[in-house]
């Protein structure tokens, strides 16, 4: 039932714009192999090949970590609704932080946001549609307030030190390049 494609199609990208998570998968040339949830308004289509996504802080830095030691990248969105669908993306990813050359022209995309680590730029080598037939059906209420709560009772400062302390370093010790 899977079909791969080599770029993005336009019913892939309104696909992948109706959803409202999406994940992540990386991992080093060992260690652990992280997935992540992402979700807010942090991901924009820019063409058949390419994908950005603004990374916010977390409580780790798995995705810039293992980029540094091997560009592969997969991105992951299920319909949780009507259409029975799971769509990926495979490629590689640029990382790029504030200051960066192009930085501000991604930034410019997305909402400003205070706690933004990250940009992964990333090059679309394959998409990939499955079935999701056994995905289950969920109502979507709305976007977590928590992360912003969170970033409004802190200063720059307070998290650059949190980067220092929680992003520095992947769960098998690897660094990550997040600059504090």
């Amino acid at each position: 039932m899977a079909k791969q494609f080599p770029q993005i199609e336009e019913a892939h990208r309104k696909f992948i714009e109706e959803q409202h998570v999406f994940f992540t998968g990386s991992a080093g040339p060992e260690g652990r192999v992280n997935i992540s949830p992402k979700g807010m308004d942090s991901l924009r289509v820019l063409g058949p090949g390419r994908i950005v996504w603004m990374n916010l802080t977390g409580s780790g830095n798995e995705t810039a970590g293992h980029l540094m030691e091997v560009n592969r990248i997969t991105l992951m969105w299920c319909s949780f609704t009507t259409r029975p669908m799971i769509l990926r993306t495979y490629g590689t990813a640029r990382v790029l932080h504030a200051g960066d050359n192009g930085w501000d022209d991604l930034a410019a995309l997305f909402p400003a946001h205070r706690s933004a680590r990250q940009i992964f730029d990333v090059s679309v080598d394959m998409v990939q549609t499955s079935c999701g037939y056994a995905v289950p059906f969920m109502q979507y209420q709305s976007d977590r307030d928590t992360m912003q709560k969170w970033v409004d009772g802190k200063s720059d400062e307070d998290i650059r030190s949190y980067w220092a302390e929680k992003n520095q370093s992947t769960i098998d010790g690897k660094p990550t390049g997040v600059p504090v």
